[in-house]
């Protein structure tokens, strides 16, 4: 495995070039000799690592309570331990901007329990059930990265909860800060009939090697890593910071090409593809090569600049593969077509057979919202009929797998008894939320609940969809539901009613994509739509496509030639 280079003074393990050229005004890039902290994230890292604060939560705060805990860590150094105070009630979105963090800090927290793209057995669906019924209020929640994540967790509980999950092999550390987060898997990694490559051993020894490594645990902000070996790209990695794609090499076999700098936000990028092949055996090795240029040359002053998009853009993808190649793997990567791309990604829903005979099956909650009711009866289930296990997907979403070909049937049967749907509409299937405004410190409006009552609307007023369409719902501009790249993403903000009145409302924009068509949206100038009115909106707006749209056109190929007017719903297509 690639060693680490050797750190400057003051900043843990950063490379220094011999002769760096020093930019005129300092981005605090460590490897140009900028090691002193320029903001107070910054300073709050290099003060303590963010790894040691989990013994204070052990020894510390668990014992005396919310009040003992020192706010550098209960807002900073927490996250690494996977740990975010949660919105205090009573704020509304308007408060979201005006108010210091410490004034929206609830004293409960959300926790995020990251599972990597791992197999969740029957031990490890009860763990996290009982988790959630025991210290979180009966929440749980499937992220769109692979995550189980709470509520209502009290800081006097965390070291049971931690005890419990790890016992299952479960973890919460660096689910959240400036860290490697929780990575993306593709959920039919080694069981797939037409899977290229299984990435899976890869990604377990980046976790084991990564994880909890204070080489690692002080970057310059999130680090958000994926990784699939399937056809259908089934991991979103065009907006990852680090993606490795399945790939064939004419002579070599397969392995995996390498993309790196993608990432949403305010500023929307696409990650640049690299055309190379990598083999199995050697993506550690390069993953720990882009994570160490991000935490080395990753601007540091501004917290708006601080992700590797950033640096990809600025210094394009040949300058950032010849520095991976010469400073970090000191060996050329060996070129390689970047591999076909899909038409849309692939989310697993339903019913489909293995290369082993056996057959796996996705299944969808409405917007990812679950509870630990139906995490331990996801268990029961599982051990019912003999299942592997579980993994959860980039879609919010979870597929089983290793159920016997004749009870397929039966399990999808069982599956909707507890809440879940192998066979959902289009709009279950296809609609993602964020946390929103009711737990989220950054939240503008509520976007779970109001997601959950479009997808029933949408179900009556178009049961019988002949295509997909795609909507995400972000509660602010942030994108954790990947707002930019649905066919209609909704970014939550406050707009004016009819009445001149300020009231919940979303940005729109349509037409985005993942796959073949990736994109994101169109905007239309000065257009915004009320919670209120999203409902008919919506309706309107897929009224107009479906009398518009050529044959097989999709929809986001339709947003980009349709006039504005039918775009704000202002009038059906004829």
């Amino acid at each position: 495995m690639t060693s680490t280079p050797t750190a400057p003074a003051g900043s843990p393990t950063a490379a220094a070039p011999a002769k760096p050229v020093r930019r005129k005004r300092g981005e605090g890039q460590w490897a140009l000799g900028y090691s002193e902290p320029l903001n107070k994230n910054e300073q709050t890292k290099k003060d303590d690592n963010p790894l040691n604060v989990r013994a204070r939560i052990e020894n510390i705060y668990s014992k005396r309570g919310f009040d003992s805990i020192d706010p550098a860590d209960l807002r900073g150094r927490f996250r690494w331990m996977g740990l975010y105070t949660q919105r205090a009630p009573g704020f509304d979105g308007g408060k979201t901007a005006m108010l210091e963090e410490e004034e929206l800090d609830d004293r409960y927290f959300m926790m995020r329990v990251r599972t990597d793209g791992q197999v969740l057995g029957v031990e490890q669906l009860r763990a996290l059930g009982e988790t959630s019924t025991t210290y979180a209020r009966n929440t749980a929640d499937i992220t769109d990265r692979n995550n189980i994540q709470y509520h209502w967790i009290e800081v006097e509980s965390v070291p049971a909860i931690w005890e419990r999950l790890e016992s299952v092999g479960l973890i919460t550390v660096e689910a959240c800060g400036d860290s490697p987060r929780p990575f993306l898997g593709s959920p039919v990694a080694g069981i797939a009939k037409d899977e290229i490559i299984d990435g899976s051993s890869a990604l377990a020894e980046i976790k084991a090697h990564a994880i909890g490594n204070p080489e690692f645990s002080n970057l310059p902000r999130k680090f958000k890593t994926a990784l699939t070996g399937h056809p259908s790209h089934d991991v979103a990695p065009e907006v990852n910071d680090i993606s490795f794609v399945g790939t064939v090499h004419p002579e070599h076999g397969p392995g995996f090409d390498l993309w790196v700098g993608g990432g949403l936000s305010t500023n929307p990028m696409l990650a640049q593809k690299l055309g190379v092949w990598i083999p199995l055996d050697e993506v550690v090795d390069a993953w720990v090569g882009v994570v160490s240029i991000f935490r080395d040359y990753g601007y540091r002053r501004l917290r708006s600049k601080a992700r590797l998009k950033f640096l990809v853009a600025d210094w394009g993808k040949e300058k950032f593969r010849e520095v991976l190649e010469t400073e970090y793997l000191k060996r050329e990567l060996v070129d390689c077509p970047s591999p076909a791309t899909p038409v849309s990604q692939g989310d697993h829903i339903g019913i489909h057979e293995q290369k082993d005979g056996k057959f796996y099956v996705g299944a969808a909650p409405v917007v990812g919202r679950i509870d630990g009711t139906t995490l331990s009866a996801l268990a029961d289930l599982v051990e019912q009929y003999g299942a592997l296990g579980a993994r959860l997907t980039a879609y919010q979403k979870l597929v089983v797998l290793g159920v016997d070909a004749a009870d397929t049937e039966a399990f999808a049967d069982g599956l909707e008894k507890i809440g879940l749907t192998a066979r959902p509409s289009n709009w279950r299937r296809s609609t993602m939320a964020c946390t929103g405004i009711e737990f989220c410190k950054l939240a503008i409006v509520d976007t779970k609940e109001r997601a959950r009552l479009l997808v029933t609307e949408l179900e009556k007023r178009f049961p019988e969809l002949d295509t997909p369409i795609t909507i995400n719902v972000n509660g602010c501009p942030n994108a954790c539901a990947r707002t930019q790249v649905a066919d209609i993403g909704l970014k939550g903000q406050l707009v004016m009613d009819d009445d001149g009145n300020q009231v919940e409302g979303f940005q729109v924009h349509l037409g985005g994509a993942l796959g073949l068509q990736a994109n994101f949206g169109r905007k239309l100038r000065a257009h915004k739509v009320t919670s209120a009115d999203l409902d008919d909106y919506v309706t309107r707006v897929v009224t107009a496509y479906l009398a518009d749209r050529t044959d097989g056109e999709s929809f986001a190929t339709w947003a980009a030639r349709a006039d504005d007017v039918h775009l704000r719903g202002e009038v059906a297509a004829s």
